[in-house]
C-alpha cells in the first residue's frame, strides 16, 4: 500500500502541544505519513532558565536526507529554523527536492514567550525560504514583523493589505491568520487574485499552545493527499477550530489544543466567502 508523505522541519516541543510534536499528531489524524527533522528543542532548563537548545546543523542535515532519501515528500513543512544557517540551507534543501508542496509556517515567537527567531535570520526568510513556498501562514504580528512595519494589524482590511503585500516576496498563496482580531476569527487567504475569509466564531479560551503549528500542518497534509490550495486551507480552519474548541488543560500554563477532535466531534462553525 501507499500512504501520502509529509516532512516537517522545526523545533520539538517538550510540553507536546507544538512544534514537531504538533505537527506529526496532525499529520497522523488526516492519514498522511509524517517525517520530521529537528532543528532545535524548545523547553525551559529549571536553573539557566535557557529556553531553546539548537540543534547541530549536521544533524539536521541528516534527517533531511535520511526522510527524503528513504521515504520522500509529498509536502514539506517548515517551522521553527531559528538561524540565518539553517534557512539558508533549509532552502537549498527545498530547491534540490522534486516536492511540489511548500509551506512556509515562518515562527517568531512562541506562545510562552520563548524567540523562536534571531533576528538577523528574518531577511534570510524574506529572500531564501518564502520565494519558494507554495503558501505561507503568517499569524498578525509575523506579518507585520515580515513586513517590517511598525503599525500593528488591527482588521480584516488589514490582514487583506498585508496578503497583497507579502505576496510580493514570491509565494503563491498567502494566509493571514486573525486569530488575534477581535469578534470572529477571521483568516485572509489570497491567491494573487482573489480573498478567501475563512470565518469561524471566536472561542472563549486561552488554551491555544500550538494552534499555528497545528493548522500550518493540517494544510501541508491535505497538500499532501493532493488537494487544492484553497480546499486544504479550508479543511484545516475546520481542524484547528475544532481543535481549539475542544482545547486541553493541564498541570500550569497555556494549554494545547486537542488533536483528535475534528475526527471525534466534526466542525461545522467555518463558512466561506470569496471576495
Amino acid at each position: 500500500m501507499s500512504i501520502p508523505r509529509a516532512l516537517s522541519i522545526a523545533g520539538s516541543a517538550a510540553r507536546g502541544g507544538a512544534g514537531i510534536q504538533a505537527d506529526l499528531k496532525t499529520f497522523q489524524e488526516m492519514d498522511v505519513f509524517g517525517l520530521s527533522a529537528i532543528t532545535a528543542i524548545v523547553a525551559n532548563h529549571p536553573r539557566t532558565d535557557q529556553g531553546v537548545f539548537p540543534i547541530a546543523f549536521d544533524a539536521i542535515e541528516a534527517q533531511v536526507y535520511t526522510a527524503l532519501r528513504d521515504i520522500g515528500a509529498d509536502a514539506i513543512k517548515t517551522g521553527m529554523l531559528f538561524t540565518e544557517e539553517i534557512i539558508t540551507n533549509v532552502a537549498k534543501w527545498i530547491k534540490e527536492t522534486d516536492t511540489p508542496n511548500i509551506v512556509v509556517d515562518p515562527v517568531m515567537i512562541g506562545k510562552m514567550g520563548s524567540a523562536l527567531l534571531k533576528d538577523d535570520a528574518i531577511e534570510a526568510v524574506k529572500t531564501k525560504l518564502i520565494p519558494l513556498a507554495t503558501i505561507i501562514t503568517p499569524n498578525m504580528p509575523e506579518a507585520a514583523r515580515l513586513l517590517e512595519t511598525d503599525q500593528p494589524l488591527h482588521s480584516v482590511d488589514d490582514l487583506k493589505q498585508a496578503a497583497v503585500e507579502l505576496q510580493k516576496l514570491g509565494p503563491k498563496y498567502v494566509l493571514v491568520k486573525g486569530g488575534r482580531l477581535e469578534g470572529p476569527a477571521v483568516d485572509v487567504l489570497f491567491d494573487g487574485e482573489k480573498f478567501h475569509m475563512l470565518k469561524a466564531p471566536r472561542i472563549d479560551t486561552i488554551h491555544t499552545n500550538g494552534a499555528g503549528c497545528s493548522y500550518s500542518a493540517a494544510i501541508t497534509a491535505q497538500l499532501a493527499k493532493g488537494k487544492s490550495v484553497q480546499e486544504a486551507v479550508e479543511e484545516a480552519k475546520k481542524f484547528i477550530t475544532a481543535a481549539i474548541r475542544h482545547s486541553i488543560t493541564f498541570k500550569r500554563g497555556v494549554g494545547p489544543t486537542y488533536h483528535a477532535a475534528y475526527q471525534k466531534y466534526g466542525e461545522t462553525g467555518v463558512h466561506i466567502t470569496i471576495e
